[in-house]
This record gives structure tokens, C-alpha cells and sequence, in this order.
């Protein structure tokens, strides 16, 4: 697999830092996950608990080993010390300065693995004046500008659903260390990558910081709308709505011939963009005079036959039963040893030589303490004195 024989050490808990670990995970490397020994990661106990397991745990931490740790302990930080010379990379989700205080910044991790590659992801960054505040998903989306760009124009400013900040810096943060991995191997020097969830948000602006910083002009939020074309967004069918996306005067005209709407090409009003923009609502209402005569499913059919980007707007339960996800393999089904079956969301990048697999289900507490520290030399006295004393865990835990 393209990431076969990196080994890294995954320091993160929640949501931004295992989902980096568990991209990189699923594209071939070992992550050994450290743990509280007593309680874990919190996501443990959150989400739906099907027998004794989380399946939100159990989706973004596959592929990986559980650690029982206790880094507070100096005993605990011998031991990662001791770790963190095994592994190319180091990753982790601590605000700025709490690697530090626990003896491993950047010098301490150079000492102990030269070519270490640090990857830290926080709310605002390593520096800055916001650099020691908390963050979670929620402030990231409300700082960064995104969550006043949902919404309809006379709506307060509206958050996206899923935990999209702490989603992207994770993405952000797979690609950095995949990139300082490529470079450590043309040059053999490590490097240190921080992502964080507020500049992650900012650098998903797209358009609309690229016309704010060009006009100074303000976007309204727009809704279903499109910010920058027209007509585009949400139509009425007889039965429902269709998502239609003409995002040109190409597709625009397709749209009108599909619709039978051909000779409002003739009328100058509508002639360019700009044009339909300040007249959005009214070329809605031609176009949905038509749409509402037929099915969505009528719809879905002609646009495409005529090249018009569209599709229906789905529940979860309609997305897991669609055939083009299912053919995508987007939901996978994983069985956990005293769980079950576990369904769980598939592997977004295809390769043809390489195809991700989950080789490895949600770890168990703890469960892989005994056999990754064994192979990094320790020996089993040692291994059961730190357990007695209880630094470390190795026994199963009775939930996931």
C-alpha cells in the first residue's frame, strides 16, 4: 500500500487528529494509538453503543493499534521517548505548548529521531494571539467566516452539520505529512507541519473570499442559491425537488432545451450571467413553471440525457441504498471479535494496484500495548511491572 512501513505515532483523540491518523492508516501505515489507560479516547462512549462498541469510534480508528498509556507519568514518558524513536512521524492534537511542558518539543523530538516528522493540529495555530485559546469545530466554523455564508440572506448565520473544520484540518494535516514524508525521503531532514481548524475553514472560502478581497464588496448569504451564477439550486418538481447546477451559459442553454424553454435565449434580460444574477428569482420562476409539470425522477433523466449536472436531494437512508454509492463500496462492514458487525463508512480514494482495506478493526483499550512494546525491546517483567504499577494497560476492556 503507498504508505506501507511508515510507523506513526498517533497522540490525538476526538475527531481532527484520528481522522488524519485514520486517512494515513487506510493508505497502508501502522499507527499505534496512545491511550489514557483508564478511560481513553473520549469518543469511546459517544455516538451509538451497539453491543459495547462505538461505531463512531469504531469509523475513525480502524487500521490502528491501541496503547494504554500514562503520559503523565515519568515512567509513561520514558516510554514515549522510547516510542518516538521507532516511528517516522508524530501526531497529535494538544493545544500549542502541552508538548512542550511534557518534555518533547520540537529539540527533545529531533534528539531522540533526527528525521521525525511532527504533525500538530489545534484550533488557531502555533502562533498568533488566539494560539492558547480552546477550540472545538462549532468556533472554528463561526470564526472563520463560514458559518456567515449559510443560510438564506435574512437567516442568521448557519453552521454545516457535519464536524466539517475538524474534518478538513484532519485532511490538511494527511496531506502535510504525506508531503514532509516524500521530501524526508529525497532529503533525509524531518519537519514539523501544524494545520489548524480555523485556517482550514478560512482556506475553504473559495469564491467568496476571492471576490471580498477583489471588491471589499460583502456576499449576502444565499441559500440553495448559488453565490456567483444563475439560475442554479434547488427546483420544484411534481413530487418534490431536483438539484440543478448549470454553472455557464453552456449548460444554462442545455437547461432552457431540456426545459422546453429554448426562446428565452432570445430574451436580453437573461443574456449573461450577471444579467440572470440580478433578476435570480424571476428566471427560477420560468424555469420551475416547467419542472413543476413532471417527477423528479422525470427530471433526473431528461437533464442528464442533455448534459445538465442534477440530482435528487437525499436522506442518509436514500444515500446508503443509492446503487452508485453502493457501487463505490462507500459503506464497508467490519467485524469486531465480541461485537459484531460493524457498518462503517468506506474509503474515498480509489487506487487500481493499491485499494485501501480495513486490515485491522477498532482496537480494544489497550489492546496492542504488550506486543508493540515487546518490539521495541522491552521485556515481559518489565512490561508486567508497568502494568502493576499502572502505567501502562493491556487488557482488553469490556467496550470499545
Amino acid at each position: 500500500m503507498p504508505l506501507s512501513g511508515i510507523r506513526i505515532l498517533d497522540l490525538t483523540r476526538i475527531i481532527s487528529g484520528p481522522y488524519c491518523t485514520a486517512l494515513l492508516a487506510d493508505l497502508g501505515a501502522e499507527v499505534l494509538k496512545i491511550e489514557s489507560p483508564e478511560s481513553g479516547d473520549p469518543v469511546r462512549e459517544q455516538g451509538v453503543i451497539r453491543d459495547g462498541i462505538s461505531w463512531y469510534f469504531a469509523n475513525y480508528n480502524r487500521n490502528k493499534k491501541s496503547l494504554g498509556i500514562d503520559l503523565y507519568s515519568p515512567e509513561g514518558k520514558a516510554l514515549l521517548a522510547r516510542l518516538i524513536s521507532a516511528c517516522d512521524v508524530v501526531v497529535e492534537n494538544y493545544r500549542p505548548g502541552v508538548m512542550e511542558k511534557m518534555g518533547f518539543g520540537p529539540e527533545r523530538l529531533k534528539e531522540l529521531r533526527p528525521d521525525i516528522i511532527h504533525c500538530s493540529i489545534n484550533g488557531f495555530g502555533d502562533t498568533g494571539p488566539y494560539r492558547d485559546r480552546p477550540a472545538f469545530d462549532f468556533v472554528a466554523q463561526a470564526m472563520s467566516g463560514f458559518m456567515s455564508l449559510n443560510g438564506a440572506e435574512d437567516d442568521p448565520p448557519l453552521r454545516a452539520g457535519p464536524p466539517i473544520s475538524d474534518l478538513i484540518a484532519g485532511l490538511h494535516g494527511a496531506l502535510g505529512i504525506t508531503a514532509a514524508l516524500l521530501r524526508c525521503k529525497q532529503t533525509g531532514r524531518g519537519d514539523s507541519v501544524n494545520v489548524s481548524l480555523l485556517s482550514s475553514m478560512v482556506s475553504m472560502l473559495s469564491f467568496h473570499a476571492s471576490n471580498f478581497l477583489a471588491s471589499g464588496v460583502v456576499p449576502p448569504r444565499s441559500g440553495n442559491d448559488h453565490g456567483i451564477a444563475a439560475p442554479y439550486g434547488l427546483f420544484q418538481t411534481s413530487d418534490g425537488q431536483v438539484a440543478i447546477a448549470p454553472s455557464n451559459d453552456g449548460v444554462y442553454h442545455k437547461l432552457l432545451d431540456a426545459a422546453g424553454l429554448s426562446h428565452i435565449r432570445e430574451r436580453p434580460e437573461f443574456n449573461t450571467n450577471a444579467l440572470r444574477m440580478e433578476r435570480r428569482q424571476e428566471i427560477k420562476e420560468i424555469i420551475e413553471t416547467r419542472t413543476r409539470e413532471h417527477s423528479s425522477e422525470y427530471w433526473i433523466q431528461r437533464l442528464n440525457e442533455f448534459g445538465v449536472p442534477c440530482g435528487p436531494v437525499l436522506g442518509l437512508p436514500d444515500v446508503f441504498n443509492d446503487p452508485q454509492v453502493k457501487d463505490q463500496e462507500m459503506t464497508i462492514t467490519v467485524n469486531h471479535p465480541g461485537h459484531g458487525d460493524v457498518r462503517m463508512l468506506g474509503f474515498p480514494i480509489k487506487f487500481t494496484e493499491a485499494q485501501s482495506s480495513c486490515r485491522l478493526p477498532a482496537p480494544e483499550l489497550g489492546a496492542d500495548t504488550q506486543d508493540v512494546l515487546m518490539s521495541i525491546g522491552l521485556k515481559a517483567a518489565e512490561i508486567e511491572h508497568l502494568q502493576d504499577i499502572g502505567v501502562i494497560s493491556t487488557t482488553r476492556c469490556t467496550s470499545a
